[in-house]
C-alpha cells in the first residue's frame, strides 16, 4: 500500500472511527438506562419490529450507494437520479409495509406490531435521502461530516428516548429515540455536504449504476434476510424474552466490531476504487487491513468474552444474565470478520460484484440449512450453529480472493490468525484473574482490563508483530510533530 493511500485510508477512518465511538458511547449510555427502565419483553417487541426496517433499508443502502462511491467518473446528475430514483422507491416501500403491519401484528399476535411499525417505516425514506448522502461524503473522503451529524443525532435521539422512557412510553421511547436519529443525522448531513439536489433525472444513469449496483443489492438482501430469519424464527417459536436475551448478547460484541470495522472500511473501499486498475495494490491493501483489523478487534473481542458475567451484571443488572452466552458466541463469530470484509471491500472495488453474489448465495443455502437443523434444539444450539456458517464463509471467500487478487489462504490466515493466538493467550489469563479475585466486580474488571493490555502489548513486542509496530511509528510521529509545535 503507498503512503499517500495509507494516509487516506489513516484519516478517513480515524473520522469513522471516531463517529462511532462517540454515536455508539452515547448510545451505550442510553442503553444501559433504557435497558433498567424498560423490560425484556419491551426490548423483544422493538427487535422484531425492527427486523422488517432492516430489510426495508437494505434496499435503500445497498446497491446505489455503493455503484456511486465505485463509479470513476459519477457526477452531478448521478446522484440526483439516484436521490430520485430511491425516494419514489423508498416511498413505495412504506406504503407497503403501512399496509403489511396488520397481516404481520396478526401472525405474532401482538396487536401492538401495528401501530409500532407504521410509525418506524417512517424512517425508510429518510435513509434513502441518507444514502445518498453517505456516497458523496465516502466518495470524497469527508468523514468528519459523519461524525458531526451522527452525534448531533445521537445526542438529541437520546435525550428524547430517555425522557419518554422515564415518562413511562415504554416501547414508544425506543420508536422516539430511533426515528429522531435519523431525522437529524439526515438534516445536518444536508446542510453540511456542498452537493445539492437538482432537477436532473437520467434512467440511463440509473441502468448504468443499476447493472453494478443490483448485484451488491441481492447479496445484501440475501444477508440481511437471513440475519432477519433468525430473530423471526426466534419471535415466532419461542419467546419474545428469548428473542431480546439473543439481541442483546449479540448488541455489545457488534458495538465493538462494527466501529472498528465499520471505521476502516468505509474508509478503504473509496480509495480501493480509485486504485481498482492495479491487483497487486488491491491485493496489498486487503491483506494490511486484514491484519490490522483483526490485531485491534481480537483482543477487545476475546477479552470482553472473559469479563462479559460482571460486564452484563453491572451494567444492565442480573436480569440480563442470560444473554452471556450469546455475547461470547458472538464474540467467537465476528474474530473471523476481518479477512471476510477485506476481501470483500477488494471485490467490489475491483467492479466484480458479480462474485459477491456468487459467493454469497452458497453461504446462505448453507446458512439456511443449519438453521433449521439447530433450530429443533434450542435459542442456544441455534446461536452456536452461527460459528459453523461463518468458519464455512470465510473458506468461500479466500477461495475467490484466491482467484481474483491472488489472496491465498495462507496468506489470510498468517495475516489474522497470529493475532487470534495472541489474544487467546491473553483472554485464558483474563479469564483466570477474574475467577481467582472476589473483590468488587468493578475493581476486578479494571485488573482483568489492565493485566489484558499488559499481556497484549508484551506478546506483540515478543513477535514483533506489524500492526503493532505501524501503531508504534504513527504515535512516534504524532508525538514528534506535538513536541515541535
Amino acid at each position: 500500500m503507498e503512503q499517500s493511500e495509507k494516509n487516506q485510508v489513516i484519516k478517513g477512518a480515524f473520522w469513522k472511527f471516531a463517529e462511532r465511538i462517540a454515536a455508539q458511547l452515547v448510545s451505550l449510555i442510553v442503553s444501559i438506562i433504557l435497558a433498567r427502565l424498560l423490560s425484556p419483553s419491551e426490548y423483544g417487541t422493538i427487535s422484531l419490529v425492527m427486523v422488517f426496517i432492516t430489510i426495508a433499508n437494505v434496499f435503500v443502502s445497498s446497491g446505489f450507494g455503493q455503484a456511486l462511491i465505485q463509479k470513476k467518473d459519477a457526477d452531478s446528475l448521478d446522484f440526483s437520479s439516484v436521490f430520485y430514483f430511491s425516494l419514489v422507491f423508498t416511498g413505495l416501500i412504506y406504503i407497503a409495509l403501512f399496509f403489511m403491519a396488520i397481516p404481520i401484528a396478526d401472525f405474532y399476535d401482538m396487536p401492538i406490531l401495528v401501530p409500532v411499525l407504521r410509525v418506524l417505516s417512517i424512517s425508510v425514506p429518510i435513509m434513502g435521502i441518507n444514502s445518498v448522502q453517505q456516497a458523496y461524503v465516502a466518495r470524497r473522503m469527508q468523514f468528519r461530516l459523519f461524525f458531526y451529524a451522527t452525534f448531533i443525532g445521537t445526542v438529541i435521539s437520546a435525550v428524547v428516548g430517555v425522557f419518554l422512557a422515564y415518562s413511562g412510553f415504554g416501547v414508544w421511547a425506543l420508536v422516539a429515540q430511533t426515528l429522531t436519529n435519523n431525522i437529524i443525522d439526515t438534516i445536518v448531513l444536508q446542510v453540511s455536504i456542498e452537493w445539492k439536489i437538482t432537477k436532473e433525472f437520467s434512467f440511463e444513469r440509473i441502468k448504468c449504476l443499476l447493472s453494478y449496483g443490483w448485484k451488491l443489492l441481492l447479496q445484501s438482501l440475501i444477508l440481511q434476510f437471513y440475519a432477519s430469519l433468525r430473530s423471526l424464527l426466534i419471535g415466532k417459536f419461542y419467546t419474545t424474552e428469548d428473542l431480546s436475551f439473543y439481541t442483546k448478547g449479540n448488541q455489545f460484541p457488534e458495538l465493538i466490531s462494527s466501529n472498528i470495522d465499520t471505521g476502516i472500511n468505509t474508509a478503504l473501499f473509496p480509495v480501493m476504487s480509485q486504485a481498482q486498475d492495479s491487483i497487486e495494490r488491491i491485493k496489498a491493501m486487503a491483506r494490511k487491513t486484514t491484519d490490522f483489523t483483526s490485531y485491534i478487534m481480537s483482543p477487545i473481542l476475546i477479552g470482553f468474552m472473559a469479563v462479559a458475567e460482571p460486564f452484563i451484571s453491572l451494567l444492565l443488572t442480573d436480569k440480563w444474565l442470560p444473554c452471556v452466552p450469546y455475547l461470547r458466541i458472538c464474540c467467537i463469530m465476528l474474530l473471523f470478520r476481518a479477512p471476510q470484509t477485506a476481501i470483500l471491500q477488494a471485490i467490489k472495488a475491483i467492479g466484480r460484484s458479480d462474485a459477491v453474489l456468487k459467493v454469497d448465495v452458497p453461504i446462505r443455502i448453507f446458512a439456511l440449512v443449519t438453521l433449521c437443523i439447530s433450530l429443533q434444539y434450542s435459542v442456544y444450539v441455534f446461536a452456536l450453529s452461527e460459528i459453523v456458517v461463518t468458519v464455512f464463509g470465510t473458506i468461500l471467500y479466500v477461495v475467490v480472493s484466491k482467484k481474483i487478487i491472488n489472496y491465498s489462504g495462507l496468506e489470510v490466515c498468517r495475516d489474522f490468525l497470529i493475532n487470534i493466538l495472541m489474544a487467546s493467550l491473553m483472554g485464558i489469563v483474563v479469564f483466570v484473574i477474574g475467577r481467582n479475585l472476589s473483590t468488587y466486580p468493578l475493581l476486578v474488571m479494571i485488573i482483568q482490563i489492565l493485566a489484558g493490555a499488559i499481556i497484549y502489548i508484551f506478546l506483540s513486542i515478543l513477535t514483533k508483530a506489524d500492526s503493532f509496530l505501524e501503531i508504534k511509528s504513527i504515535l512516534n510521529k504524532f508525538v514528534l510533530k506535538y513536541k515541535k509545535g
